[in-house]
């Protein structure tokens, strides 16, 4: 039976999440029901990353098995026109073998989060970035950043609910930079994350910005163990899937 690879792109902010779920409309549902569409076939989508409830992506990864053949392009033009209104796009499709998995052939799956630093409110941007009036220290977070990089125990960063077996995660890579004069980006990259790990991490990273904490406490609360040494959780409003990578990438 063919498989296909889609990269998908979607604005979060009306979704429950990735996950299809039976009293909130989750993105992979939302696929499903136009794949059903194009062919007739109820199709399981399976996706790369589970992204939470207003989470977006700008390069989800999934794949499906349909019993007819299309051309790659066809299924990518295909589900957009079905997807409508939906602000979801299916950016790119490509035939794959049926070893490929979009979740377990994953090697590393990467993060962005924005934060838009001034004092007046958001009017175009909001649900799309998280909006932070005090001014912060991006010298002084990068620097805290940095701590938290490699093989650690992140149940400080790990929110409850999370279903992983380990609080043990290698993280790859945490990079913060200033864009411009008001955008922050947070970038950060590694094979799996706990449940809110990053959003857990850039709220904690909030406090050193603001001088709250020095950077050095951000390595004393990873270390504590404890979710409660940790900041608060910040919203998913910034928080974007931007890429998952596998085996044959460079």
């Amino acid at each position: 039976m063919p498989r296909y690879q889609i990269t998908i792109e979607y604005d979060g902010r009306n979704f429950c999440g990735w996950q299809r779920q039976k009293n909130a409309l989750g993105v992979q549902e939302v696929i499903e029901s136009a794949i059903f569409k194009v062919c007739g076939e109820s199709v399981s989508v399976f996706g790369g990353g589970r992204t939470d409830a207003g989470v977006h992506a700008l390069g989800q990864v999934a794949h499906m098995d349909i019993s007819k053949y299309f051309e790659a392009g066809t299924v990518r033009d295909a589900l957009n026109n079905y997807l409508r209104p939906h602000p979801i796009s299916i950016v790119r499709a490509n035939n794959v073998p049926t070893t490929f998995h979009a979740r377990f052939s994953a090697v590393e799956r990467s993060y962005l989060y924005r934060i838009q630093n001034r004092r007046a409110p958001l009017a175009i941007e909001k649900g799309l970035v998280w909006w932070v009036p005090s001014t912060l220290n991006v010298a002084a977070m990068n620097k805290a950043a940095k701590q938290l990089v490699g093989y650690h125990d992140f149940s400080t960063f790990r929110s409850s609910g999370c279903q992983a077996k380990s609080p043990l995660k290698t993280l790859n890579a945490l990079i913060v930079e200033r864009r411009d004069s008001e955008l922050i980006e947070i970038r950060a990259s590694a094979r799996s994350f706990l449940y809110k790990q990053i959003r857990n991490i850039v709220g904690s990273l909030r406090l050193v910005g603001e001088g709250k904490w020095p950077p050095i406490k951000l390595k004393e609360a990873l270390q504590a163990c404890d979710r409660k040494a940790g900041g608060a959780t910040a919203p998913p409003d910034g928080l974007y899937l931007t890429g998952i990578r596998y085996n044959n990438e460079q």
